[in-house]
């Protein structure tokens, strides 16, 4: 068996994870339930830090070709069109990308999976359902079933849990995560209308008050994301409606023709963590192990992140079989998951939820000082942006 390691989930945590253990020499299986990669739309931001990692295997410039550079983004006042704009320009000495890369996560999940596919050290299953998991003193077997049927037990020495925030794993060996569930559901639409030939100064990035609300527009190479939110009176059917979500985009731009909408989704957000990403020889990573407010677009990062922290601890083991020296990965990922990706998340839609004027303007105003002084203004972009994180985490491992 050896270092061989188990991986379920074949998304970007899960094969950054096969990607990096394969550098370090160590063998991985990856079991996907689906047949086929998911295109539909899931994260589409990557923040500085996250693109300093990709780069290191070459990564990072076959994505950003892909995607749009957003070096700024903003909060809006919808009305008034007033702005507070952050201009990441200023983590020019802290990162090698100074920029938030609106890309979506499928085109990374496919440059990982072309560069795995001559990777002798990756197995890859797709179509293969994890149906239990069980572990010994000496190994960790995943139970699974194929799309036709077959039964299968794959073995290591380790596995991660990369599976998402409905992950099989975790429910088999009984976890639970603690936080909450939001009360409000986000309806996503999108639409390849161009918002920036209408709106004044808008950025690739926009978080924005109206006085019916809040929405977010996030653009991608062909088309917008808009974040919507079921009117007072609506009900979640009712908000799903083809004439609601026609009447809410109406509000952003009015025009005197229909938008042309290609997808909506509800979705409800969560604030949730296991209390330890390691259980014998099973580790989490990402949403497995923590979900978050898409505000900020720090779940993804947060999970590769995760995933590299995560192969840097196995690969420090080396052939010991002292699993405790993997308790410094949760140890500390497990903080920064609480403190920084969910806690900022939280923060964030917590800013965009607030209805009362008064308070809104004077977050507003807080906003603009801090946007007036390069310094603070530094400051606050190395925590969005997940440097600080990172930083207080490589700290927390060498503890």
């Amino acid at each position: 068996m050896g270092q061989h390691i188990v991986i379920v989930g074949a998304g970007p945590v899960g094969l950054t994870a096969a990607m990096r253990l394969a550098h370090f020499g160590i063998p991985s299986t990856v079991l996907e339930a689906g047949t086929e990669f998911a295109d539909d739309l899931r994260a589409s931001t990557f923040h500085p830090p996250t693109l300093d990692m990709l780069a290191a295997y070459g990564l990072a410039q076959p994505l950003i070709d892909q995607g749009l550079i957003s070096r700024q983004w903003q909060i809006r006042m919808h009305e008034s069109q007033e702005r507070v704009v952050f201009d990441l320009g200023v983590l020019a000495d802290d990162t090698d990308h100074p920029y938030r890369l609106q890309c979506e996560q499928s085109r990374l999940v496919r440059l990982l999976a072309a560069r795995l596919q001559d990777t002798p050290e990756v197995t890859l299953h797709m179509g293969c359902r994890v149906t239990a998991v069980s572990q010994d003193a000496d190994s960790v077997t995943a139970h699974a079933t194929t799309a036709d049927g077959e039964i299968m037990a794959i073995s290591g020495r380790l596995l991660i849990a990369a599976d998402g925030a409905r992950s099989p794993v975790r429910e088999h060996l009984g976890l639970t995560m603690r936080g909450e569930t939001y009360p409000e559901t986000t309806i996503l639409a999108t639409t390849r209308f161009p918002f920036e030939d209408h709106l004044e100064g808008l950025s690739n990035v926009n978080y924005v008050w109206t006085r019916a609300g809040t929405y977010s527009l996030l653009r991608l190479p062909s088309l917008w994301r808009c974040s919507l939110y079921p009117d007072a009176d609506e009900s979640i059917e009712q908000a799903l409606q083809p004439e609601a979500i026609e009447r809410k985009l109406q509000r952003i731009v009015p025009r005197d023709r229909p938008y042309e909408v290609m997808e909506t989704r509800p979705y409800r957000v969560h604030r949730k963590i296991v209390d330890d990403f390691r259980h014998g020889r099973v580790l989490l990573a990402g949403d497995a192990a923590h979900i978050n407010s898409p505000s900020g677009g720090m779940g993804m990062n947060g999970g590769i992140h995760d995933a590299f922290a995560l192969t840097a601890a196995i690969h420090a083991m080396g052939n010991s079989n002292d699993l405790s020296a993997l308790d410094g990965y949760s140890r500390s990922r497990r903080p920064i998951a609480a403190d920084e990706i969910l806690g900022q998340a939280h923060e964030n839609r917590t800013r965009m939820q607030e209805r009362d004027i008064e308070r809104r303007r004077a977050t507003f105003s807080a906003l603009q000082t801090v946007v007036s002084d390069p310094d603070t203004l530094r400051t606050h972009l190395l925590r969005s942006s997940m440097i600080t994180g990172l930083r207080r985490a490589d700290e927390l491992a060498r503890a």
